[in-house]
């Protein structure tokens, strides 16, 4: 017997779901919306009695206070004034809410439920037709690729799997049909991938499986192997062999640093923390799935990244998560947007509820990041996602052995996720929403909570020696590289699945989230089992490493893959490519200096870019777990933009960590070496900016880019590497870790859309004190307003252009002796005390800086441009105002410290630039004396604040 149950918001109370759906109507031109209200639907099927189903309704799904419920009849029905649609899961979709409902009912004695679906209804009261109505929900609603509009209740029937080994015709094929063997399969292997697999079969004496084929696949991914990367790369006369080895991994070997303990070796990067634990940092991007399907593909982004430091040496505990997006701009004209793309707020508020969710069902606090729009990300978001984790001591490295056992953790199997790397692979078009439906993963955090007790429970009690997570390519990628030098047998059918139907292939590639692999000694497998099933989270040995060096796959008791390790990791041809760079022909434009900057100073300030992320921060707990020290937004209001995040991991301690990121696009349009420096300068500026210093920051790169076979995009991306390798061993800060994302373009018809070149480099410092650590507001009158550094003629790339429709060519450098310098010299001020407050210049220079300060601590300040120390001869005082020329912080100095602070900075150029006063206005002097900036700092907070005040 099925029951449907409805739960609404009670008309006297305001449903904030009802208010959002109804701006975003507004937003889509359907101003004659009077109202809407949300609702949630839940199909139970099972012997119930009436009096069960009241339980349900009254004691688990709906507050008594707030909400009303109903069974069989609908609350909202269609009449002449009113559209009511259901919108649920397509079949085979992971829907978390019905787990969840499903264990809390059984959690209230009752047992005789069979299933349950869940959906959302939206009642919309006003003047919509049905076709309208049919426009608005699958702009806004739903999603076709996860989603349908709910017309008549079907339930679809299981149909089992039938087995049948298949072959692929693969020994005799001609060039054109192995390309094709690859496009229909999405392979997303090219010609030369091809051959190498159909000569090794060749050799063998037979055809490949399906599932061979998939696992060859999986292992040869861009995504997994990193091909341009490591292969060999031909630019301006040199012969790169390994762009990583030779520029960004180089650097930490030149460096040395003992501190380093696990680097581009494990799932995430590895260094000392105290006399007790270790400290890991990784982050990953999650761009195609996130451009299909927002919602769940950030989500599985940042649940997928956690999972790298919990599957990191013996399993970190994840401690800090971090995301960094970017978008078109949410304005974008909606009828310019191209077949098969979401729109850009549609985009962003998904992706934002996606890591939203996920990071706070799971007790981790979201502490660190950044927000960037360029409408060159229309087609190709990018959605990166970090995570800190926090290890024992002697918990970095694992060993894995013959003889261990193969246990599968956490989730269940389903078809999300394949051909989840492959599809990474490739560049999206407007025909990839039907293509790669499947290549989109539902996440469950609840599970991943679950997932992650146990896990940290069993490493405490020594029950296993190795640890991975099922990220891209699914148990072939986790079984494949743990097994890389031992080898592994697994019996495909003891996976547990979500639902009957999957072939043994699928079951193999499948990237359904939540899971994790483990290496257990065969001694510790039954108490290892108790504990997973005493945290309520499945545990199943799936197979054993056996020592041979194959990779072994059975189901049903036939092999169906025999593959060796060395073909499967080493056979890929070693790719060439062709790179070149020439400079772009920019040049500086031309227009006259207004004579009042105040103006151009609010548009800065409510540019997207610098625009206050208020709106997203807030839907961020930044708080659980104890240790946030300085938050994502500061001062009296609590509504000022950190620097970076500090946050102390060990309760007792008052040691900590600093998390803190740069990038900026625009940057390299223009040059993308000082792009790459200018980003590495930006996230150890924010590190001195909250009281750290350069004695102990690693860092991490995540690149995403367009097609590297394009040379001009390979010879861009050469130069980004090579100046990580500069800026790395000049401030003497290692890298630990990366990413890249390769092919972030979009195809419509035969125009190609390539993203910007985007780099981000992310810095873990460790803090010896965290009660030293300073934050960015204003904090005294009468204070003293320092600029450190030297302001460069360099407003390429920069904002104060950007407002007025330009780009220019004088994109900023890094002079990196001066530059180590200067951060050096502010660390040390700061360690003594001498900084009441301190800011880095970055989008829009010492002007919005300077802004930033006075209204984030409710204070006036009045600046000077006469005293800034310029590099270059500069007459203009929007070029000083504005310019964002790297290594330079605007620093508060109380009156009593002024002698000592400037015997401090003797060695790098300082300026005092002004004070701060009670007036609440904020006022620049230009060269000559002018006031060319005056503003009340409520306006300009208001300016900043309301774009985004969605």
């Amino acid at each position: 017997m099925e029951w449907k149950i409805e739960t609404w918001v009670k008309e006297d109370f305001a449903d904030a779901a009802g208010e959002s759906a109804k701006k975003d109507l507004h937003d889509l031109g359907y101003v004659s919306v009077q109202k809407v209200r949300v609702g949630h639907t839940y199909s139970i099927q099972g012997e119930l009695t009436e009096n069960e189903v009241q339980r349900i309704s009254s004691e688990l799904l709906a507050d008594p206070v707030a909400e009303m419920t109903s069974c069989g009849e609908s609350v909202y029905k269609n009449d002449d004034r009113l559209r009511v649609i259901e919108i649920g899961f397509n079949p085979g979709v992971m829907d978390t809410v019905a787990l969840s409902t499903s264990k809390a009912i059984r959690d209230l004695g009752i047992k005789d439920v069979a299933s349950i679906r869940t959906g959302v209804k939206y009642a919309i009261w006003g003047v919509m037709s049905d076709d309208d109505i049919l426009i608005a929900a699958s702009r806004l609603f739903y999603n076709p690729l996860i989603q349908h509009i709910v017309r008549e209740e079907k339930i679809l029937p299981v149909v089992p799997y039938k087995f049948e080994l298949t072959s692929i015709p693969l020994v005799d094929a001609s060039d054109d049909k192995l390309l094709e063997i690859s496009e229909d399969g999405q392979l997303s292997l090219n010609l030369d991938e091809m051959k190498a697999v159909q000569q090794h079969f060749l050799e063998l004496g037979r055809e490949p499986t399906d599932v061979e084929l998939e696992t060859i696949a999986q292992t040869w991914s861009e995504h997994c192997v990193h091909k341009t990367f490591r292969g060999i790369i031909e630019y301006e006369g040199e012969r790169i062999e390994g762009l990583l080895e030779s520029t960004i991994m180089k650097a930490t070997e030149q460096l040395g640093k003992d501190w380093c303990l696990s680097v581009f070796k494990d799932n995430s990067g590895v260094i000392e923390f105290d006399e007790e634990h270790d400290i890991c940092f990784k982050v990953e991007t999650h761009n195609h799935p996130s451009a299909l399907e927002p919602y769940g593909g950030a989500g599985t982004g940042i649940g997928g990244v956690i999972r790298d430091p919990l599957g990191t040496g013996l399993g970190a505990k994840p401690i800090i998560n971090t995301d960094v997006f970017c978008f078109a701009p949410p304005d974008y004209p909606a009828r310019e947007v191209p077949k098969g793309v979401l729109h850009p707020k549609r985009v962003m508020k998904g992706v934002v509820a996606g890591v939203r969710d996920y990071g706070n069902r799971m007790g981790i606090p979201t502490s660190n990041g950044a927000v960037l729009f360029d409408p060159a990300y229309l087609g190709n978001p990018v959605v990166y996602c970090g995570n800190v984790g926090l290890l024992p001591k002697g918990k970095s490295s694992k060993k894995i052995e013959a003889g261990n056992a193969i246990v599968l953790v956490g989730g269940r199997t389903g078809r999300d996720g394949i051909h989840g790397v492959t599809f990474a692979s490739l560049e999206l078009h407007e025909e990839s929403e039907s293509l790669s439906s499947q290549a989109v993963q539902i996440g469950n955090p609840i599970e991943e909570k679950r997932l992650t007790d146990a896990i940290i429970k069993a490493r405490d009690l020594g029950l296993y020696v190795g640890i991975t997570d099922c990220g891209g390519g699914g148990l072939s990628s986790a079984v494949g590289e743990t097994a890389r030098a031992v080898g592994a047998e697994v019996n495909l059918e003891r996976v547990p699945l979500k639902y009957e139907g999957l072939s043994y292939w699928e079951i193999w590639v499948s990237e359904a989230q939540e899971r994790m692999v483990l290496a257990v000694p065969e001694e510790k497998l039954e108490r290892l089992l108790d504990v997973f099933e005493s945290e309520e989270v499945e545990a199943t040995v799936i197979g054993k490493y056996t020592g041979d060096k194959k990779l072994v796959l059975n189901y049903r008791n036939k092999k169906v893959c025999d593959l060796d390790m060395r073909f499967l990791h080493d056979g890929y041809p070693i790719p060439t490519k062709k790179a070149e760079w020439e400079r772009p022909s920019l040049q500086e434009p031309e227009f006259g200096e207004p004579d009042d900057l105040t103006g151009d100073l609010l548009s800065i300030l409510s540019s997207w870019n610098v625009c206050s992320k208020e709106w997203i921060i807030r839907q961020y707990d930044h708080e659980v777990q104890g240790g946030s020290v300085v938050k994502p937004l500061t001062g009296i209001g609590n509504d000022g933009p950190s620097d970076a995040s500090v946050t102390r991991p060990v309760l007792h301690s008052d040691r900590g960590v600093i998390i803190s990121c740069g990038i900026n696009p625009r940057y390299g349009l223009i040059d993308p070496y000082w792009m790459a420096a200018s980003a590495v300068d930006e996230a150890l500026r924010n590190q001195i900016a909250v009281g750290g210093s350069l004695d102990r920051v690693a860092l991490l790169d995540n690149f995403s880019w367009g097609n590297p076979d394009v040379p001009e995009r390979l010879g861009a991306l050469v130069r980004a590497a090579k100046a990580c390798h500069d800026a790395s061993t000049a401030y003497g800060c290692p890298f630990i870790s990366g990413k890249d994302s390769l092919n972030n373009e979009y195809r419509v018809g035969d125009k190609t859309i390539s993203i910007p070149p985007t780099l981000l480099i992310s810095a873990m410092g460790i803090m010896s004190d965290v009660r030293k650590a300073k934050t960015m507001d204003a904090k005294g009158v009468g204070s003293l307003i320092y600029v450190v550094g030297k302001t460069f003629d360099e407003l390429g790339g920069s904002h104060y252009y950007l407002v007025h429709g330009e780009i220019g060519c004088n994109v900023p450098r890094v002079s990196f002796v001066d530059a180590r310098c200067t951060m050096e010299s502010l660390s040390s001020a700061s360690r003594k005390g001498l900084l009441r407050s301190i800011h880095d210049c970055s989008e829009g220079g010492i002007g919005v800086a300077c802004a930033e300060m006075a209204f984030a601590g409710g204070l006036g300040i009045e600046i000077d441009l006469s005293h800034v120390p310029l590099g270059d001869p500069i007459e203009r005082d929007d070029k000083i105002l504005f310019s964002e020329s790297n290594t330079r912080f605007i620093v508060e100095v109380g009156e009593r410290n002024r002698l000592q602070f400037e015997a401090e900075m003797r060695n790098v150029p300082f300026g005092l630039l002004g004070t701060v006063d009670d007036s609440g206005d904020f006022v620049v002097k230009g060269m000559t004396g002018k006031v060319v900036v005056s503003a009340d700092i409520a306006g300009l907070k208001e300016a900043w604040q309301k774009p985004l005040r969605w």
